[in-house]
């Protein structure tokens, strides 16, 4: 306990030396080995009254909710000579001081043991901070300015890498609580390269790539090439980059085994944390992350849904903009890299097959709309839950689903109007992005619209597609291209998707099987024990599948089940496998004609002048 009385000394000393107006916190490291830090938050001027202060419960770029006040606990306040003052922990996330001055000091240890975009991850290596999971904040106060002090840097070797505004002395600033929260922060010894771009006009924007690996400097840099392709292309969508603020826009990179994963896009940086062993070797499997992540600098962070505007930090905002917001982005990410000369036709291709299945072969997309997907993210976007759900017939991601959108929608521009999904883009970036006035789903329509010169076309696509769930001719569009949309597994057998486990006695059914598909049709669900199939024990995977893949479409085959009413017997009637891939012409032996291989390249050629 000496420790942590000797650390909150510490960091009362060093919040006293910060202005009057600002509130600010202290964050020192005397227990990373055990993934804590100790925070301070010192604000003045407080005003007569309970002073409520609290912990959040949602974060930018995430859409459900979250319980951050969990990993906090140690929670003490002060006053004017360190006056100890009572804390009442009212509700799980918030906290009341009824009897203070005007000055109040919050000191609280903070655990964070979960290294992604959303939470908390510290250790010997590292403190990767997203806002809301790490700092308290006092309500009624969201106006005003917040500094930062990071003690212990040079105990560890870390270097700050933040959005958040450098100022003297090594302290870091925000205007108010919605630029803080949005401000992730990284401390390590991380490896930097960097680049400029140029606006129109001749304006230069430097552009950070911060790297905490095992990697060599020269593996960094090399990365960092590739990332600044994608930056350029990126450019070229909107014709100009946004304004950053102070200058910069930054990457903030984290690589190792050990790390949860995630990529969360904030106004002027990205958090990208990676869990593959290092860089080196793995370029490919990362650069996909930061094409969609940079391309949310203009698409949500300024091309913003009103439904965001501002964001609720007590609770998650509901949007039925996310499949534009995430589904254009998920588009234009991979789109990008085939740009970039990052990605291959083939891998390509196997992306819009990817798309296409979302809308073609999902039991939600059948029956639910773009909007409505978008909705259901306040449960879906990482929310937590222990009981089951029935996700895999009442939800298809707004990822997938916005990007199977965004690829219809730019290959009917293309191929009806010669225009491009880029002209589209370009036109809500001028119309909504930057003057950074907030768009419905309406104003969306309204510059498709505008764009076609056609309201009747915008008014159908959105009615169709947007509100509605009718499904583009997604073969006649790709044929455009000189792509082939065909059955992946044409004539044989399928049974339906099954997440089942092997157990004692057969395979336990885990999750809900799918409407439509043969095991679904035949009763069998989440819980059941398969037993055997067409008279042989499924002791795995491995031994069910080879019983179906030896069927063809159309045979009856009995599966024998258990579940809590006893043991059953039913015929199950197997069917073709409706998924889809897609080939180029070349590949499915057709002829590529002119035009074909014209809009092709049109498509996904470079756009870097």
């Amino acid at each position: 306990m000496k420790n942590l009385y000797s650390s909150a000394a510490a960091l009362l000393l060093s919040a006293a030396a910060f202005a009057q107006n600002d509130i600010t916190y202290t964050v020192s490291f005397p227990n990373v080995a055990h993934h804590e830090a100790e925070i301070s938050m010192r604000v003045p001027q407080v005003p007569a009254g309970v002073m409520r202060f609290r912990m959040s419960r949602s974060s930018p770029g995430r859409y459900a909710t979250h319980e951050f006040g969990k990993n906090i606990y140690n929670v003490k306040a002060y006053g004017e000579r360190n006056v100890p003052l009572t804390v009442k922990q009212v509700e799980g996330d918030v906290y009341e001081i009824a009897q203070h001055g005007t000055t109040v000091i919050v000191n609280y240890t903070l655990f964070g043991n979960h290294m992604d975009g959303t939470y908390v991850g510290i250790d010997g290596n590292t403190a990767h901070f997203n806002m809301p999971a790490a700092f308290a904040w006092v309500m009624g106060m969201d106006k005003r300015p917040v500094k930062f002090k990071f003690l212990d840097t040079e105990k560890y070797g870390w270097k700050v890498a933040t959005q958040l505004k450098p100022e003297a002395d090594g302290v870091y600033s925000a205007p108010n609580l919605q630029y803080m929260m949005d401000s992730p922060t990284s401390l390590a010894a991380y490896k930097t390269y960097s680049w400029d771009i140029s606006n129109p006009g001749g304006k230069r924007q430097a552009i950070h790539l911060t790297s905490n690996s095992s990697d060599d400097q020269a593996t960094v840099n090399a990365f960092g090439q590739m990332v600044k392709k994608i930056t350029l292309e990126a450019q070229a969508v909107f014709g100009e980059l946004p304004v950053y603020d102070y200058g910069s826009y930054v990457f903030l990179h984290d690589v190792a085994e050990s790390n949860a994963g995630d990529g969360m896009e904030h106004r002027n940086s990205t958090s990208i944390v990676q869990t593959t062993p290092k860089i080196a070797g793995n370029e490919n499997r990362l650069l996909g992350t930061f094409s969609h992540e940079y391309f949310h600098s203009w698409n949500v962070e300024r091309i913003r849904p009103k439904s965001l505007e501002p964001f609720n930090f007590e609770h998650a905002n509901m949007s039925s903009e996310l499949w534009f917001a995430e589904g254009f982005t998920q588009y234009y990410g991979e789109l990008l890299l085939v740009r970039a000369g990052l990605r291959n036709a083939d891998g390509y291709n196997r992306t819009i097959a990817g798309l296409v299945n979302t809308v073609l072969n999902t039991p939600a997309a059948a029956r639910y709309s773009p909007a409505q997907m978008s909705r259901y993210a306040v449960f879906a976007d990482a929310g937590v839950s222990i009981d089951q759900n029935n996700n895999a017939n009442i939800f298809t991601s707004y990822y997938t689903y916005g990007g199977a959108t965004a690829l219809a929608l730019d290959l009917r521009l293309r191929s009806e109007f010669k225009l491009t999904l880029d002209d589209y883009m370009r036109a809500v970036w001028l119309a909504h992005g930057k003057p950074e006035k907030p768009y419905t789903i309406p104003d969306l329509q309204a510059v498709l619209a505008s764009v076609t010169k056609n309201p009747t076309f915008a008014a159908d696509f959105f009615n169709k597609y947007i509100y509605g769930f009718e499904k583009n001719n997604y073969g006649q569009l790709l044929d455009k291209a000189g792509l082939v949309l065909r059955k992946a597994q044409a004539g044989k057998a399928w049974a339906g998707a099954l997440r089942a486990n092997p157990v004692a006695g057969g395979l336990l059914v885990e999750g809900s099987t799918v409407i439509g598909t043969p095991v679904y049709n035949a009763g069998i669900d989440a819980g059941d024990l398969i037993m055997t199939v067409d008279g042989k024990e499924v002791k795995d995977q491995q031994a069910y599948m080879d019983i179906i893949n030896g069927k063809k479409p159309g045979d009856k085959v009995t599966y024998t089940y258990k579940d809590r009413t006893g043991n059953h017997e039913v015929a199950v009637t197997l069917q073709e496998n409706p998924m889809y891939d897609v080939v180029t012409y070349e590949t499915a032996g057709k002829e590529l004609s002119a035009a074909q291989k014209e809009f092709r390249n049109q498509w996904l050629s470079t756009k870097v002048k």
